[in-house]
Formats: structure tokens, C-alpha cells, sequence
């Protein structure tokens, strides 16, 4: 899995395709990632003693990362390709114009 925590992403499909935001989480096991601001859902949740308050609270959901791309800050929505560096690290770089991400 290419996306990581911090990357800003847009969402590509789905019912918030179009919207930008930063992963804040990422599952590579289960090939999703968690979107600030993205597929969010109504969590009815039950007060859990004296602190914790019940309601309808919104909760952000996975998302699979074939439905988000990376943004490049040059070139936009991007996928990512791997080039070997000097010192034989793996560096994720844009597909489109080759630049660091």
C-alpha cells in the first residue's frame, strides 16, 4: 500500500468523490484508509457513566485506497511510483511528472 498517514488525498468514487482531505489513519491489511472529512457516518452511541455524553455522533469510516489518489503539488491527482534512490531507498515520486511527493 502506496498512501500513508499525512498524505493529502481526493476521494475518486463514491458518494464524496470530488472532496480533498488528510488520511489519518491507514489499515494496510484490509487495503483501506481513514479520510478526514470523508464517508462519514451517524454513530448512535449510549452515555458510558458520568463523562462520556450519548447521541448521534459522526464517525469517519475506511474507505478502499483504489478509491483515492495521492495529490501531487505540482501536477494535482497523481499515482505513485517508486524510483531507488542514491543510498538504495525506495522513494515514492508522482507518476505524472516524476517530482518527490
Amino acid at each position: 500500500m502506496r498512501i500513508k498517514k499525512g498524505d493529502r488525498v481526493r476521494v475518486l468514487s463514491g458518494k464524496h468523490r470530488g472532496r480533498e482531505g488528510v488520511v489519518l489513519r491507514a489499515f494496510p491489511r484490509e487495503e483501506k484508509v481513514i479520510v478526514d472529512g470523508a464517508n462519514m457516518a451517524k454513530r448512535h452511541t449510549k452515555p458510558a457513566g458520568a463523562t462520556m455524553q450519548g447521541g448521534i455522533i459522526d464517525k469517519d469510516m475506511p474507505i478502499p485506497v483504489s478509491a483515492v489518489a495521492l495529490i501531487c503539488s505540482v501536477c494535482g491527482p497523481t499515482r505513485i511510483a517508486i524510483r531507488i534512490d542514491d543510498q538504495g531507498r525506495k522513494v515514492r515520486v508522482c507518476a505524472k511528472c516524476r517530482g518527490d511527493l
